[in-house]
């Protein structure tokens, strides 16, 4: 017997459910996305190598240009990478290690170039710019460049773009914008890194 409370549940998920159908029958556009994941809470890279799974388990191809993180190991490379996932790193690692501006700067224009160059290729489904907007804020790489070349990648092709303080001009020309808010981080209490879980 139906009561009155499944008919009510029941006419309200129809009518979300009208409201999703009537929502993708409108999205007519096919292309590649620009996805910013930005915001100070943890998770940002994480998210982008949950995507990059996700594309490879479809079939599809990505390649990861890593900013800032470069000497860490990382289980995601170490997984990927077996995958057929291109991987390009930036050699100098965390920019406040090493502290030289000249040296940082040329090893970001280094792997910069990959970046320009899996953003021209149009057997790339998904590119991942992993910190960027570190490089950007810092003037290793310039927005002008990065804005170009994402105007200028195939059209079938998405970016994920990761990193704290990512500059307005992007977040503008993105499709899809995410920022992740801190609410409370094991760190900060004094416990450590671990990996396979924070890298």
């Amino acid at each position: 017997m139906t009561t009155q409370n499944d008919q009510r549940h029941q006419q309200r998920q129809q009518k979300i459910k009208q409201q999703v159908d009537e929502r993708i029958a409108a999205a007519t556009q096919d292309r590649g996305l620009l996805l910013i994941l930005t915001g100070n809470g943890k998770g940002k890279s994480t998210a982008a190598f949950g995507t990059v799974a996700r594309a490879v388990g479809h079939g599809q191809q990505a390649a990861v240009i890593q900013f800032i993180k470069g000497t860490w190991e990382c289980g995601e490379r170490n997984l990927l990478s077996q995958h057929g996932v291109e991987f390009q790193v930036m050699s100098t690692g965390f920019t406040w290690e090493t502290q030289n501006k000249a040296s940082d700067t040329l090893a970001a224009q280094e792997v910069w170039q990959h970046g320009k160059r899996m953003l021209s290729n149009a057997l790339l489904d998904l590119v991942v710019l992993d910190e960027l907007t570190y490089m950007i804020t810092y003037g290793y790489v310039e927005l002008e460049e990065v804005i170009q070349a994402l105007q200028d990648r195939p059209q079938g092709q998405t970016v994920i773009i990761t990193g704290r303080g990512c500059h307005r001009a992007l977040i503008e020309m993105a499709d899809t914008v995410s920022e992740l808010r801190p609410v409370k981080h094991a760190f900060d209490q004094g416990l450590q890194a671990r990996q396979g879980i924070d890298w």
